[in-house]
């Protein structure tokens, strides 16, 4: 009996232990739910009234939100368009050879300063023989039918000669004149003078206007037989044209005589001013764009052809609403700013925007003058 009951006693402490844990770990979870019973509940953030959004009075929102009213002021929406510098066309000539042949003479090199009626290059052209040929043949024939006319019209006085004889020789002078014109204006088409002033088959082609040789596109001896192509380039560029490209709708906004700022990218801080010459009359149908061109002076030769350039016009002011880029929120597709419809309850608007200025942007429609507004952390209340 003694030995049975000393094997039982490890066996009733733990036991005891065990009932003690339990009743341990139940206190404390009943402790701790009383606990979080009495702790009060956090604030909410944000309510929902319907479409609205409600902030209550101990949201941590009302630290963060800032609210603007929206004032109406007179708006100047400055249109920048890209651009480009371009030689003025009426002041650039292609010096394109009338005849085919052989390149003779270079008389000018790239970049060299041309005057008016200076020998650009020489060119070796035979058909310019055969025009030669015809424009001599032409006037002698034509000094024979003077001539004949001449001295029909002296026998017609003594009345040897008949009428029909007469009128044969006025028919067969003004046959020649009319040769001998069109033979002289081919020569001049070409570039030539008169027949006595040509060097045999050489004929010399003069510049029609003082400038710079800007573009050379053949060598001394090279021959030239394409009607199309530029030989040399003629260009003054004491003045240039600063060419933007306006959109469509852009139109309303732009008309000639218009003041306007450019910018140059090799020239980073530097603006100039200019004015708007010409609008074009044409929508172009791939771009859906129209020319727009500035006129400058350029006695220093700052501005060469193919810079870019970036043209800002000031559309005149009408009166409009800005507000911060912060105000508006996007939603899918849509545009909105929440309204203060009494204090701390807002209400999402759906806007239309217009131009950007700078960190503010232009409400065109869905809000009026004196409106409150959330300009900072709207993005907050767009749940």
């Amino acid at each position: 009996m003694t030995l049975a009951r000393t094997h039982a006693t490890p066996w009733a402490i733990v036991l005891l232990v065990a009932l003690l844990g339990a009743g341990a770990a139940a206190w404390f979870a009943s402790a701790h739910a009383h606990a979080a019973d009495a702790a009060p509940a956090p604030p909410a953030v944000l309510e929902h009234d319907g479409a609205q959004r409600v902030v209550g009075e101990r949201s941590p929102l009302r630290r963060t939100l800032a609210i603007e009213a929206v004032v109406e002021q007179p708006i100047e929406v400055p249109l920048v368009l890209p651009a480009a510098v371009e030689a003025d066309s009426a002041r650039l000539v292609k010096a394109v050879p009338p005849l085919a042949g052989r390149i003779v003479s270079l008389d000018k090199r790239l970049g060299d300063p041309v005057r008016r009626g200076d020998v650009l290059f020489r060119i070796d052209a035979p058909d310019l023989a055969q025009a030669t040929s015809d424009e001599q043949k032409a006037q002698a024939a034509l000094v024979l039918a003077r001539r004949a006319l001449e001295r029909q019209r002296e026998l017609g006085t003594t009345e040897i000669a008949a009428a029909r004889d007469i009128e044969q020789a006025q028919n067969d002078y003004a046959q020649a004149s009319s040769e001998a014109a069109r033979a002289a204006a081919r020569l001049a088409q070409l570039g030539a003078g008169p027949a006595p002033a040509l060097e045999g088959r050489v004929l010399a082609v003069r510049s029609p206007i003082a400038g710079r040789v800007i573009e050379l596109g053949a060598a001394a001896g090279a021959y030239w037989n394409d009607p199309t192509a530029a030989l040399m380039t003629v260009a003054d560029l004491s003045s240039v044209f600063v060419t933007a490209n306006a959109e469509e709708a852009d139109l309303r906004s732009i008309g000639v005589g218009q003041s306007a700022q450019v910018a140059f990218d090799v020239y980073p801080g530097e603006t100039f001013n200019g004015t708007v010459r010409y609008v074009g009359d044409v929508v172009d149908p791939d771009t859906r764009r129209v020319r727009l061109r500035l006129p400058f002076d350029n006695p220093a030769g700052r501005l060469k052809p193919g810079m870019y350039a970036r043209v800002t016009l000031l559309a005149p002011p009408h009166p409009g609403l800005l507000v911060p880029l912060s105000a508006v929120v996007q939603s899918g597709f849509d545009a909105r700013v929440f309204v203060e419809v009494r204090p701390w309850r807002f209400e999402p608007r759906v806007v239309q925007l217009g131009a950007r200025i700078g960190e503010r942007i232009e409400i065109v429609s869905g809000l009026k003058a004196a409106e409150r507004i959330v300009v900072k952390d709207g993005v907050l209340l767009n749940d």
